[in-house]
């Protein structure tokens, strides 16, 4: 029985992680948008790299933080991502370059992120 509870546990404290994640990432959206800290395209970038960071499903998260982006865009600039233009799912270079950019952006660079977002 202690393996069980301690699997609620984690459980629990994993969806508490997971809200406070997106609770925080749309209050600095907000907060972004209000005071127009950066341009729409980077508002959006950078909020597709907080939801993926999050990592709210077990499958998905790449996915459901492209459709989020691009929606915010969307409404902020009339526009959407092109996201290279090509399958981000598929195992091939251009989600390599994606995947690095991701890795610069969780490293504190979003410059990667807004290039492969600009060069598609």
């Amino acid at each position: 029985m202690p393996a069980l509870a301690d699997e609620c546990v984690a459980c629990f404290l994993t969806r508490i992680r997971l809200s406070i994640g997106a609770h925080n990432s749309l209050g600095d959206v907000r907060a972004q948008i209000e005071h127009r800290a950066y341009p729409p395209v980077e508002i959006a970038a950078r909020y597709h790299h907080r939801l993926v960071a999050i990592h709210v499903f077990p499958n998905g998260n790449g996915r459901h933080a492209r459709l989020m982006a691009d929606l915010l865009l969307t409404e902020l600039a009339g526009q959407r991502f092109e996201w290279g233009r090509g399958s981000l799912v598929a195992a091939n270079e251009l989600r390599a370059r994606y995947i690095a950019a991701l890795q610069a952006a969780d490293a504190g660079d979003c410059q990667p992120l807004l290039d492969f977002l600009d060069d598609a």
